[in-house]
């Protein structure tokens, strides 16, 4: 298998492109239910400043959810799985993995709070070999049949040497929307997103019984900086 070119050269988004047309919406709504009660209703000052600053707080929560900082990985990225999402870790224990390798894997998986960013990196350079969309529950996303049971993607990265790597966005109770950018066949990078999950639930990898583990549960994580593990 050759050898992956890194790519350095990243698109500064400021919003994510999955929230731009849900802020413009939220702000035109916002606009719509704050203006009128200005404009018909002056002397309401405190019950009009009350509605408008909720507004305001609502907006501003919206606006830091979307958020997408620029990241670019500093180390090598040899034998390194990286952290494919911003939360906590919740769950490193080897279980049996059942849709793609069918045996034993060392499974970490990371909790997303509505106050995380929510877009998804990926861990690892290679080839996506598997990228498919799987219906399900939703549960709350910290559970541990939420993996198994809830809404999810799975995407199986085969890296250059030719171990396999499956992610796993999990979908949760608040969160009803995975979007996944992976493509069988197609190149990926660390550096580069993977996919977004809306509205706070987590992310599982699945890494070979052999692999370092270098975090430790409820361990914060910052999406593509954090190393989660070395392999052999």
């Amino acid at each position: 298998m050759k050898k992956f070119r890194r790519i350095r050269k990243l698109k500064d988004y400021r919003i994510h492109r999955e929230g731009t047309s849900i802020l413009v919406v939220a702000f035109l709504i916002f606009a719509v239910v704050n203006a009128p009660l200005w404009y018909f209703f002056p002397d309401n000052v405190v019950l009009n400043s009350l509605i408008s600053v909720s507004s305001l707080v609502v907006y501003l929560l919206m606006v830091n959810f979307f958020r997408s900082p620029k990241r670019i990985f500093p180390g090598d990225v040899e034998n390194v799985i990286v952290a494919p999402a911003d939360g906590k870790v919740v769950v490193i224990e080897k279980v049996y993995e059942p849709d793609h390798f069918k045996d034993e894997r060392i499974q970490v998986s990371i909790f997303m709070s509505p106050l995380n960013v929510h877009a998804n990196w990926y861990p690892v350079d290679g080839v996506v070999v598997r990228a498919e969309h799987q219906k399900g529950k939703f549960h709350k996303a910290w559970l541990p049949k939420a993996s198994t049971e809830n809404e999810r993607s799975l995407v199986v990265i085969k890296m250059n040497d030719g171990r396999e790597i499956l992610v796993r966005q999990v979908a949760g109770a608040m969160a009803r929307r995975i979007v996944t950018y992976a493509a069988a066949g197609e190149e990926c990078f660390i550096d580069q997103h993977l996919g977004f999950i809306k509205f706070g639930s987590r992310v599982d990898l699945y890494l070979p019984l052999d692999a370092k583990i270098n975090v430790a549960l409820d361990q914060k994580t910052v999406g593509n900086e954090t190393v989660i593990a070395n392999l052999k």
